[in-house]
């Protein structure tokens, strides 16, 4: 199966509710496919990379199962809801982010029949200290220290017609990124041979050129043999240590046996590089943490946190949402005001 086969069928490369051997063998398939197809030439390949792929698997499923909850994502709830008030300034916000959906749109025209469908809204967390006003008994104190909250560059392109596909889309997902992960520290390593045997080959082409001309001929023209050899003996020290770092590394064979390493070494500790936090905030209508009773109103919001770490790094609040038909408007279009700008 090629590159191509494994995105076209995505989805069905995940199954979050049970781990079979059928799973593992197809996970197994994935991680040489998109690492190194050539890893397939190593004796005992698929048995050393099934124990791995069945922990990243493991993980998770673990971790889908700690997904928030599927909740109505509709502009009509956003006056009703204070945890969406919490995540959009405005309802219209909602629109304009289901709208720039291109996985969305094209889930509901493929299914014609599909009145509800499931997405995976993504958001940028922010964090800030800033300074404003808040009650301390019936007083008004000004330039309290206070923690503002906000949620932005709102992105929903996971999406499913139900929630256990949803569920696999996002498994499949999490399993390229570990991919990834891995194609990058194997890249590294690639980078740093191909690096010692370019400054090999220079190194050879130099001490040649050196022995060719010197000592002797090179005296010829007014050089200097002491410095000749000199420069010769630093430039086969040089070698020498080029050749120990590449001895290091290996050959092609040992290459392969690294990339393998480097594999496995990600899918048996997914935690490195994947994670999900929860963390309990009390709001009030302004997005400012509320440390303690004052009687002004607060939203209790639950903010689950993906973070990616490794080569990737990143941290995006997450919430699984249940989006109506009716929800989608137009896809946004450029003016030609608009157009004009860019040319």
């Amino acid at each position: 199966m090629g590159i191509l086969d494994w995105f076209k069928n995505r989805p069905a490369q995940f199954d979050a509710d049970r781990v079979s051997e059928e799973l593992i063998r197809s996970a197994v398939d994935k991680a040489i496919t998109l690492t190194n197809p050539r890893l397939v030439v190593l004796p005992g390949c698929h048995k050393r990379l099934a124990p791995a792929a069945g922990k990243a698997i493991e993980f998770l499923r673990a971790l889908l199962g700690e997904m928030p909850a599927a909740r109505p994502l509709s502009v009509e709830g956003w006056s009703a809801e204070p945890d969406l008030r919490a995540y959009f300034v405005a309802p219209t916000d909602i629109t304009a982010v289901l709208a720039r959906s291109d996985n969305l749109r094209t889930l509901f025209d493929k299914y014609i029949d599909l009145d509800e469908a499931y997405v995976v809204l993504g958001m940028s967390f922010n964090e800030q200290r800033v300074f404003g006003m808040a009650l301390q008994g019936d007083m008004v104190q000004r330039d309290v220290a206070q923690t503002s909250v906000s949620f932005s560059d709102h992105r929903a392109h996971l999406c499913g017609r139900d929630e256990a596909r949803l569920r696999r889309v996002v498994g499949a997902q999490a399993f390229e990124f570990l991919l990834a992960q891995a194609l990058a520290e194997i890249g590294e390593e690639r980078v740093e041979r191909q690096e010692l045997e370019s400054n090999r080959s220079l190194l050879r082409a130099r001490l040649r050129l050196l022995r060719q001309q010197g000592p002797g001929l090179g005296s010829l023209f007014g050089s200097s043999a002491p410095a000749a050899r000199g420069e010769q003996a630093q430039l086969e020290a040089e070698l020498l240590e080029n050749e120990r770092q590449l001895a290091a590394i290996g050959g092609n064979e040992s290459a392969l046996e690294m990339e393998l390493d480097s594999l496995v070494e990600v899918l048996e500790n997914p935690q490195r590089y994947l994670r999900v936090e929860r963390r309990h905030l009390r709001l009030n209508p302004m997005n400012i943490v509320v440390e303690r009773e004052n009687g002004e109103p607060v939203v209790e919001l639950d903010v689950h946190l993906a973070r990616l770490s490794g080569a990737t790094e990143a941290c995006r609040a997450v919430v699984v949402g249940r989006v109506g038909r009716q929800q989608m408007a137009p896809a946004p279009t450029m003016k030609l005001a608009d157009a004009a700008r860019y040319l």
